[in-house]
């Protein structure tokens, strides 16, 4: 009796055992994953994502074997790679905050104080918060207001007269391109701007230069913290331009404390500072709860400060460069400015609807060279699906922009410069001729400085050409069009002649 008792249970444990086995295989088979790379133990897909390409270029082309979307081991973290816009809109619009999430890596800890600022910041109360504040000061300057426009244009009229001084002389236009869009966001963050020459500058532009190389990239100690504790050349560097950074923006602040007057608010850190102020005031432990600490102005501060210069600069450049590769552009443009704005007076903000050639350029030069070709990685908050597949928590989603821009399904030859896809039959602006043209991403992690940028850029172009014509000097080469990848996608130094255009040789507005 014992036995046929053992006997029994013993078969009815195999039988639950057999149930349970089958619904995980049921359960298993229900669940599909994209199409992964081959991956190691420890390393993950390392060894077959190793190229001479860079990484949007070498993701672009994986598609072709493994789909649009696909994913592949990062050393233990999983990463999905979207490669179209369908995709795309549904992780940045549709579950903007399922995927709202941003991973953690030693390089953006390093740069943000553990992650305090906006753009790596996980999506919290305190991330709201700051955001929500940030877009408050902006908003003080506002779109289209004279305030900002008088900000910009000063500075596009500085710029100008130093291209003015080194008329027929070849030069490097980054550092002047640089200065003048910092100034602009100088005045924002702090009501301040650098002369040429100025010597705090110089070191901005030297501790922008380390960060811009070694922060999020992806390099081996960000994909294997542990790393850190061996000696890192990289690693080294982007500590001493953060301690440079933090020792500016320490100076700054304190600055802003001493002369501190709630009734006169002028800039982003005098805003941050009174909201702080104003909870500590009111005996609030909010201050604490959204992160309204010293470190988290300091970091919000200088993540605008730092994206805001960083990104637009180098939409500048790239559109120099293609000028340069393209004169019979750059003439159309110049006809449309004298047609339309004459000699008379400088560009307007309010220009914008009536200079539509001018502004398809630069839509242009943002989809073939979108300024950020992989956006910064979500981070799933919980298991979800993207599309037809299943992605877990805690997965890494990289929107591959740069693939996106060059979509063939998407764009008429996608590879050539045509600032024509973006007019229509008449002429006239189109928004977008595409849903796959997403230059500075969408949804509630979409770039905040995006209105300010577009500003920033249309100005600036528009009274550089209205004045000079863009040459590369005799025997130079034309600029490089590959770029390098880091955290933005940097244009290489090139040389430059701004002739100014006969045009102007005797022709002064007064203001």
């Amino acid at each position: 009796m014992i036995v046929w008792l053992g006997g029994a249970l013993l078969l009815v444990s195999v039988l639950v055992l057999i149930s349970f086995w089958r619904i995980r295989l049921r359960s298993k088979r229900d669940v599909k994953y994209p199409k992964s790379l081959p991956s190691l133990p420890v390393i993950g897909s390392l060894l077959h994502l190793g190229s001479h390409l860079p990484p949007h270029i070498l993701f672009c082309n994986l598609q072709k074997k493994y789909g649009s979307l696909f994913s592949f081991m990062m050393g233990s973290h999983y990463v999905v790679i979207v490669n179209n816009h369908e995709d795309a809109r549904e992780v940045l619009l549709k579950k903007g905050k399922t995927f709202a999430g941003r991973p953690r890596t030693v390089t953006t800890d390093i740069l943000t104080r553990d992650a305090k600022d906006i753009a790596f910041g996980d999506y919290s109360p305190s991330w709201k918060f700051h955001r929500k504040m940030v877009h408050s000061a902006l908003c003080m300057f506002g779109e289209g207001t004279v305030a900002i426009e008088k900000i910009i244009s000063r500075e596009a009229a500085s710029l100008c007269q130093t291209l003015s001084s080194f008329h027929t002389v070849s030069l490097d236009m980054a550092p002047e391109l640089i200065r003048a869009v910092t100034n602009v966001v100088c005045s924002l963050c702090f009501n301040t701007r650098y002369d040429r020459g100025d010597a705090e500058f110089q070191t901005m532009m030297d501790y922008s230069k380390g960060i811009v190389d070694t922060v999020a990239k992806d390099s081996l100690v960000d994909i294997f913290p542990w790393l850190k504790i061996f000696p890192n050349k990289d690693l080294d560097t982007l500590k001493k331009s953060v301690a440079v950074r933090d020792e500016l923006l320490a100076k700054k602040f304190k600055e802003h404390k001493d002369a501190f007057c709630s009734e006169t608010v002028s800039d982003l850190m005098d805003a941050l500072l009174k909201a702080k102020l104003s909870l500590e005031n009111n005996n609030s432990n909010t201050s604490q709860e959204v992160g309204l600490t010293d470190d988290h102005i300091l970091m919000t501060v200088g993540d605008i400060f730092g994206a805001g210069v960083e990104t637009t600069s180098t939409v500048l450049k790239w559109a120099i460069a293609y000028l340069l590769h393209y004169p019979e552009v750059q003439r159309r443009i110049q006809e449309e400015l004298d047609a339309k704005v004459g000699l008379s007076r400088y560009p307007l903000l309010s220009d914008r609807k009536i200079l539509h050639y001018t502004e398809a350029t630069i839509s242009e030069v943002l989809r073939i060279r979108p300024v950020s070709p992989l956006l910064i990685p979500h981070v799933a908050f919980k298991d979800s699906r993207i599309g037809e597949y299943d992605i877990p928590k805690d997965a890494r989603v990289v929107i591959n922009l740069w693939s996106l821009h060059h979509d063939e399904k998407e764009w008429v030859n996608p590879h050539l410069f045509n600032p024509d896809r973006f007019l229509d039959e008449n002429g006239d602006r189109l928004s977008s001729p595409s849903q796959s043209y997403l230059p500075f991403g969408a949804g509630i992690r979409v770039c905040l400085g995006e209105a300010l940028a577009k500003m920033e850029i249309f100005l600036f172009l528009s009274w550089i050409l209205q004045r000079f014509t863009l040459e590369v000097p005799a025997g130079n080469p034309l600029p490089d069009l590959e770029g390098k990848f880091g955290v933005v996608l940097q244009v290489k130094p090139f040389k430059v002649i701004a002739k100014l255009r006969e045009v102007w040789e005797n022709n002064e507005i007064t203001t």
